[in-house]
């Protein structure tokens, strides 16, 4: 089971995105209701992800990097950029959500575009690192979280 955890969460993190890209799109063009909907599926998308990685880690762990020694420091630096990112990111999600909820929208419209925008990179640095953990080379050990965050 917990060998696919990393596949589902992974596809929680895509289908958030993709409901948050067709969200943006819908609100471009007036549709807000549609565009509502849209954003806070990919909020509860995200969220599931979230709850499945912490889940794993506390649970088992997490994998390290499986890949050649000479790519190691590499992935590790692109690691830590990913996190800082990804905390960012969901802390704006979380502003960008407050405004909307007490209908401050002209908050909402202006850190929304921003917001989004370190979503789609967030996901797309987080597919980066899940392809090369489990799909371009074999993942290595699982271990615990904070040894595998400073590469050990």
């Amino acid at each position: 089971m917990f060998q696919i955890l990393p596949y589902i969460n992974e596809a929680f993190i895509l289908l958030s995105a993709l409901s948050m890209a067709i969200g943006w799109w819908q609100i471009r063009r007036g549709r807000v209701a549609i565009h509502k909907r849209l954003m806070l599926l990919g909020t509860v998308l995200a969220a599931l992800f979230f709850i499945g990685y912490a889940l794993k880690t506390i649970l088992v762990g997490d994998t390290t990097f499986g890949g050649p020694a000479q790519l190691r420091l590499p992935y590790q630096v692109f690691l830590q950029i990913h996190t800082i990112l990804a905390t960012a990111a969901a802390v704006m999600g979380v502003v960008t959500l407050r405004f909307a909820f007490k209908q401050a929208f002209a908050k909402h419209k202006k850190i929304g575009p921003w917001t989004v925008i370190a979503w789609f990179i967030t996901t797309a640095s987080g597919l980066a690192v899940f392809l090369l953990l489990y799909v371009i080379y074999p993942p290595g050990p699982t271990t615990n979280m904070l040894r595998n965050w400073l590469g050990y």
